[in-house]
């Protein structure tokens, strides 16, 4: 059987690294984005021109339908999905939590916490066999990111939740349910926050004295997602530099 990757959000940063690296190791992938079609088609691209097999499809995976339309793209292609990388998020402008508004904060949730719900749910529910998931959470679920960006932390709170309790769920079924929590990492997430610089500004802060690199968190979740990882689940690996 074919190892077949979902991962979301993967037209840059993490999601791009992460499913570049799953297709040199074998992996059939889809490269879900949200908006950016060109950025999407580039890691397609990059994917092919080494050897691997990738396509690029369109969802917003905070939407039912369309979240199934892609597991049904997916499985036409490749077959059934074995492996689920929950990468896709949002996060605004550095606030103070009595700045943010309700819409705000329901846009938070609903992009990173319903889409990794219906990510998960959609893939379990056509799952055949042993599988693996990787929720992408963030440091920020342990840290609260105060005055920057509280409504994005308990959002990746959640994560962490529903990755405790679905690891537990489908743990019978040989299904392992495990996350990364990166910290200060190189990516344009940053920019969407409204400080390119922020890695750069707290590096000497940070245990190891730099930021991260999209790829260290790639190769976390690649082994998180492999038979390396048989006898883990329900796990968080933080990758914060020590911080």
């Amino acid at each position: 059987m074919n190892n077949v990757v979902i991962v979301t959000g993967a037209g840059r940063g993490i999601g791009a690294e992460t499913a570049k690296l799953l297709a040199g190791q074998g992996y059939l992938v889809c490269v879900n984005y949200l908006n950016n079609h060109i950025r999407a088609q580039q890691v397609v691209e990059q994917i092919t021109q080494s050897g691997g097999r990738a396509f690029a499809f369109q969802a917003d995976v905070s939407d039912q339908a369309q979240v199934e339309a892609m597991f049904t793209e997916v499985r036409a292609c490749y077959g059934m999905v074995t492996h689920l990388v929950n990468n896709a998020g949002i996060l605004f402008d550095q606030s103070t939590l009595c700045d943010i508004d309700v819409a705000r904060f329901k846009r938070v949730m609903n992009s990173n916490v319903v889409s990794c719900f219906l990510c998960c749910k959609t893939f379990i529910n056509q799952l055949d066999g042993v599988g693996a998931i990787v929720n992408v959470s963030s440091a920020a679920s342990r840290t609260g990111a105060p005055f920057e960006y509280v409504d994005y932390a308990a959002s990746k709170g959640a994560m962490d939740s529903l990755t405790k309790g679905l690891s537990l769920e489908l743990a019978e079924r040989g299904v392992r349910v495990n996350s990364v929590r990166p910290g200060c990492i190189y990516t344009e997430m940053h920019a969407d926050g409204g400080e390119p610089g922020r890695v750069d500004r707290l590096a000497e802060f940070i245990p190891l004295k730099r930021g991260g690199t999209a790829l260290e968190v790639a190769n976390a979740i690649a082994w998180l997602l492999s038979d390396e990882a048989s006898y883990v689940t329900g796990s968080f690996i933080d990758i914060a530099g020590g911080r």
